[in-house]
């Protein structure tokens, strides 16, 4: 009974099972028995409980191993596929994730860009293998530390990028073994000055350089040290707070200098370290609304300075004069440019001040750029700055809203050479006031590219007072059309009208030209003679061929890309006898022979043809599109095309000739006849059951038997009693109706069909097609309507191979033979009447 009740207690479903779900009551067990299932129930669930945590504990031992050979997977797999590599040596690993150096690098990378990963770390053996390398980008790549000689085997590194990271130092133990540098960028990390010791002082190559960040705050004399020349000095110093005087002087010289200052308080310091050694000085975001500046310690050298740009800028009026008086000290300065500055004030600049700029040597150039004027509604006149204005020789306002120069302002512009007004808002009415008469006497080029002109003829006559204007660019104006005639300057020799959608041209445009730009147009044709052009810019547009050399005389540059041209000749280039530079790739090319045979035949296009090969691609033949004019090759047949066209007329013939030759040889005619006559007997319907009976038989002979068939065989069966009626093809045939319905329908109509063999009819051609055609019909259908005469002795070689249903019929069916004894012949007739009848 235990063991009975222990193994149902440990099966599914057992006594302890039952039990516990109330299947079983109480009343029904023993005490000793219930005492015996609590035991065995206690064991059951504990053995369970063991079990399933022995089960839980493997199965989540299982899914944590293959949790972590996935994750070593995704974590392996990139340093596997990291890098792509040209022959070259150069190498990408650029935004995938990297957490590491990939692995496997060798001498032959040249180059290795590793910017936007995850790197962190960068060990002492990561590039120890890349000997060869010359640029490293680490870009952005989330680096914290940099091993003391990790970079010790690039002695032959150029470039070097590890802007944007997050290093906290710099190590010059770094840059020491890195001989051959020339270009270094450390901006945008995390350390707040340039290091305890000299980073560059065995850079002696370094050309480009670019530190700070907003989290560098000293600049040391010690930091520049070792550095005598650098084309291009970057420095983001824009929470600067401690600069030690004298620490650029280490550097001689410095073709540009940007600096990155948000607040002016030792920008005073920095100006006076960068007057002899600085060409070029931008500052950037700096905030100059109460910059004042004081007295400089300056000696008696003269400044170096040839050009300031002040970047993202604020000024005040009050500012401004403060300004002028800074660049007072740069005695040698040509250029001064404001980009997108903001003026924050109503003009209100003090007149003494701003005659510091006027003098000899002084400021020839001034460039503004998208200039904010917040106030402008409240701007004052511009006459404090006329006395500056008269001296300044190029002066570029663009993007800054300028709708009017005033007239007196522009009268006092008198050495004013070059003006740049481009992405303004200047019309007609507004120019005709700034070129007013007196105005820009000096004026050679005006520029109006982008503003909101719509009238040439209007903008030609607002030009007029420029007595010496020589070139006009009034590009990206909406005219669209051009009126028949215009009035421009008589000095004027360059004129561009290009992206101003003109549908054609007209005598608008001056035939004193030299330089016309009319590209990015709807122009189809050219057709007007300029005698003195020289260079014709007509790109964009949608001519078909090259403009006829009669109308350009002494062109000497043509660029005519992205038209609709198909080819040109080499008849049209000869004809531009002084024709030096020749740009007319980017058209849709068709390569024809002749259009191959004289580009690639030409040598000296290469000398002309501006672009060559690269630009000029074959856009048709379609076997040959995309490729390269020069590159390009054409077969033979589409060559010659005469010549193989002749070629193969001439075999087609001698094909025919042969054909019809073997045709007639081999009865090729004869086939094709009862082919067709096969079909056409196709086409009828099958023999009704119940079809009308017109005749007794359908006699088949050759005419060269008719007189048998017509005065025996016909009397004989017609005159006898009762008289047979046969359908004979001379008597009975439906006249008009096509021969091969003639035959079908009396074969149809006839009770039998006889024919008469003889070797006449064997020969006859009729009587071949008749008695083939017949069996088509005839045999088709299984039956026994044919009677076969032999009117003389046959041999079987003589009939034709073509006749293979007679033959058969012959081998195959009795037949009457004509008996020459007449004796004989009463038998036959008698034989003839009965097979018919049957």
């Amino acid at each position: 009974m235990g063991e009975h009740h222990a193994s149902g207690a440990a099966r599914p479903g057992g006594w302890g099972q039952l039990r516990s779900r109330g299947w079983l009551h109480e009343s029904s067990m023993t005490e000793a028995g219930k005492n015996e299932a609590y035991l065995q129930e206690h064991s059951t669930c504990r053995a369970k409980r063991l079990l399933n945590h022995w089960t839980m504990s493997r199965t989540l031992w299982t899914l944590w191993t293959l949790g972590a050979i996935i994750s070593l997977g995704k974590e392996e797999s990139p340093d596997q596929m990291s890098l792509s590599c040209d022959p070259m040596g150069v190498c990408t690993g650029s935004s995938r994730s990297l957490s590491s150096i990939p692995s496997g690098l060798t001498a032959a990378v040249k180059s290795l860009d590793l910017s936007n990963n995850k790197i962190a770390y960068i060990g002492n053996t990561d590039l120890q293998t890349c000997v060869s390398l010359k640029v490293l980008v680490l870009k952005s790549s989330g680096i914290h530390r940099i091993d003391k000689d990790a970079f010790s085997s690039l002695g032959n590194l150029v470039h070097l990028d590890l802007s944007y990271n997050y290093l906290p130092n710099l190590s010059s133990s770094w840059f020491r073994p890195l001989s051959s540098l020339q270009y270094l960028n450390l901006l945008g990390n995390h350390y707040k000055e340039l290091g305890e010791a000299p980073l560059f002082s065995q850079s002696t190559h370094l050309q480009v350089l670019r530190v700070g960040s907003i989290y560098t705050t000293k600049i040391q004399k010690k930091d520049f040290v070792g550095l005598t020349f650098l084309e291009e000095l970057e420095i983001d110093a824009s929470n600067l707070q401690s600069y030690e005087p004298k620490s650029l002087t280490s550097i001689s010289n410095i073709s540009h200098l940007i600096f990155h200052l948000k607040q002016p308080l030792f920008l005073p310091a920095i100006y006076v370290d960068l007057l002899n050694s600085v060409e070029y000085f931008e500052l950037r975001q700096t905030d100059l609304y109460s910059f004042h500046c004081p007295e400089l310690p300056v000696g008696e050298t003269n400044s170096s300075i040839k050009k300031i740009t002040f970047r993202s800028v604020g000024i005040s009026d009050r500012s401004f004069n403060d300004i002028v008086r800074l660049l007072d000290y740069a005695s040698e300065l040509l250029e001064l440019e404001f980009d997108e500055c903001t003026l924050n004030g109503v003009g209100d600049f003090d007149p003494s001040v701003i005659r510091i700029l006027k003098g000899p040597n002084k400021v020839e150039t001034v460039v503004f750029r998208r200039l904010h004027i917040p106030q402008f509604y409240l701007f004052h006149d511009l006459s404090t700055i006329y006395t500056f204005a008269g001296a300044v020789k190029r002066i570029t306002i663009e993007s800054s809203r300028v709708f009017l120069v005033p007239c007196s302002f522009s009268q006092h512009l008198k050495s004013l050479e070059y003006l740049d007004l481009s992405e303004n808002l200047m019309v007609e009415e507004y120019l005709r006031n700034s070129a007013c008469e007196g105005a820009w006497p000096s004026l050679q080029t005006l520029i109006l590219r982008q503003n909101h002109l719509t009238s040439l003829e209007k903008t030609g006559d607002a030009l007029l007072a420029l007595k010496n204007l020589t070139s006009l660019d009034i590009s990206k104006n909406g005219f669209q059309t051009m009126p028949k005639a215009c009035r421009w300057p008589e000095k004027m020799k360059y004129l561009n009208l290009s992206s101003v959608r003109l549908q054609w041209l007209t005598r608008c445009i001056p035939e004193t030209l030299e330089i016309l730009d009319v590209s990015n147009n709807n122009l189809n044709s050219f057709h007007f003679t300029f005698p003195q052009l020289r260079e014709l810019y007509i790109s964009q547009n949608k001519l078909l061929t090259l403009p006829d050399s009669i109308l350009l005389p002494v062109l000497l540059v043509l660029r005519i890309t992205r038209n609709t041209i198909t080819s040109f000749s080499k008849e049209q280039l000869v004809s531009f006898q002084k024709l030096r530079t020749l740009e007319v790739g980017e058209n849709k090319f068709i390569c024809s022979c002749e259009f191959l045979s004289f580009t690639q035949g030409q040598p000296a296009l290469t000398q002309v043809l501006d672009g060559w090969p690269e630009n000029y691609l074959c856009d048709s033949p379609s076997h040959v599109r995309g490729q390269r004019v020069q590159d390009a090759h054409l077969s033979v047949a589409e060559c010659h095309r005469t010549a193989v066209v002749s070629a193969v007329c001439c075999a087609l013939l001698l094909f025919s000739l042969l054909i019809g030759a073997l045709c007639r040889r081999f009865h090729g005619l004869w086939y094709m006849k009862m082919t067709w006559a096969w079909l056409q007997a196709k086409r009828k319907p099958r023999k009704a059951p119940n079809r009308e009976i017109c005749y007794d038989a359908f006699v088949s002979y050759s005419e060269r038997d008719s007189q048998w068939v017509e005065n025996l065989m016909v009397q004989e069966l017609e005159n006898f009693n009762p008289p047979f009626k046969l359908c004979l093809h001379k008597r009975d045939f439906v006249p008009g109706k096509w021969i091969v319905d003639n035959i079908i329908d009396s074969i149809e109509k006839s009770h039998k069909a006889v024919f008469v063999l003889s070797e006449n009819f064997v020969k006859s051609e009729w009587c071949k097609y008749e008695l083939d055609f017949s069996h088509f019909r005839l045999f088709d259908e299984n039956n026994d309507a044919a009677i076969l005469i032999l009117l003389e002795p046959i041999e079987k070689k003589a009939i034709p191979q073509r006749f293979c249903k007679l033959r058969k019929i012959m081998n195959t069916k009795t037949y009457l033979e004509w008996p020459a004894d007449e004796a004989q012949q009463p038998g036959f007739w008698l034989n003839l009447r009965a097979a018919i009848k049957s």
